[in-house]
Formats: structure tokens, sequence, C-alpha cells
């Protein structure tokens, strides 16, 4: 990246808020001569002023390209692969693998909170290459080097995380809930309300997300 004193210094909170969050209907650019971050919301109409202004003033305003979900979820992957904890290892594998990856993965690090600080700091780190990257490949001109100066790369490769395959070639989720399925239809009949309760019981046990 290309720092000159004389360019705007970027509100770099502001932008590592945008680069994070990539909902669909929101819009972020980098103001070019104030360093500021200036957000649009396509449901929101008394953002149409703001629309105004970037139209008006292309060479001013630069789109910022948020961290995509599939990148994310990267990020993830490379985590779990760094945990030593063998069986919180295999419980964050299972937790990522499907829809709702993002949810469940936070459920489980909420009983391992040296873990879930870790991954914090370990997003946080992955983040900030990504934001360096964007501005270098972008060749922006800003007026300081940012505060987290030059991140390294976590020694974990940047690939999909190796996951089991089941005999029947199904992920690790469908493989436990094939024979979770498996095991309640062999269960005498007098058996099974105990098996449902105690199901129930592991439901509402379940913890709730939280940022």
């Amino acid at each position: 990246m290309r720092i000159d004193p004389a360019a705007a210094k970027p509100d770099w909170a502001a932008l590592e808020t945008a680069f994070e969050h990539n909902a669909p209907e929101t819009h972020s650019y980098l103001d070019l001569d104030n360093g500021k971050v200036l957000t649009i919301v396509d449901s929101r109409p008394e953002d149409e002023e703001r629309r105004t202004d970037v139209r008006e003033a292309t060479n001013r305003y630069v789109h910022l390209d948020p961290a995509s979900s599939r990148e994310q979820y990267r990020w993830m992957e490379r985590f779990v692969a760094s945990v030593e904890d063998v069986a919180l290892k295999e419980r964050l594998v299972l937790a990522i693998d499907g829809k709702g990856a993002f949810r469940r993965f936070k459920d489980v690090l909420l009983s391992y909170p040296v873990e879930r600080d870790r991954w914090f700091s370990y997003r946080s780190n992955l983040l900030h290459i990504y934001i360096n990257d964007w501005l270098a490949a972008k060749d922006i001109v800003i007026g300081e080097v940012p505060p987290w100066g030059e991140p390294r790369e976590p020694s974990e490769p940047d690939m999909p995380l190796d996951k089991p395959i089941g005999d029947r070639g199904e992920g690790p989720t469908e493989t436990l809930r094939r024979q979770a399925r498996e095991l309640v239809d062999s269960l005498p009949a007098l058996e099974l309300p105990a098996a449902i309760a105690f199901l129930r019981f592991l439901d509402e046990s379940k913890p709730s997300s939280v940022d």
C-alpha cells in the first residue's frame, strides 16, 4: 500500500466494521478526501443524498469489498485447524458442517472462553490482512500506516479443512444424524418416550448465540 502524510487518514474502526459485515443491502465507500466511511442501505430512503454524492463524485469514493461469507468461512476453517484440544476440534468440525455454521461455531465457543478470545484475535488478524491486501490491490494512497501494521499470516494454510467423510460419501453431520435415526429406529417402542424426552432436553439446553 502507498503512504503519503498529505493524504487522508482512514477511519480505521469504521473501515474494519465495513469490511467485516457483508449484508447484501449495505454498501460502504471510503471517502478519499477525509478518510471517512460512507455507508448506504438500499432500503433506507434517507440515504438518497448519499447515493447522489457517490454518483456525482466517482473519483472521491471507492467502493469497499467486504470479506465474503465464503472468505470468512475459510477463516473459521483455518482456526479449527489450529485448535489443539482434540475434543473441541471434533465439535467445531461438526459445528461448521452445513447450513448455520457461523451460529453453531459461536455456540460451541461459548463454553470455551479462552479459545473464544483466541478466535476473536485470530479473526481480527485475518481481517487486517484482508484490508491491507485490498488497499494494496486498489493502489489507494492513505495518510498513515494502519494501526495494526503488517500482520503475519497464520501458520495454518488457507485451504479447505480436512473433514471426515462417511461410508456413503456424506459429511460428518449427515453421518451422525443417520446413525442417530438408525439407533432410534432400533429401540423398542416402550423406550421411545424416554429417548424423545432426552432429545428434547438437549434441544432446550442449547446455548443462545451472542456476538
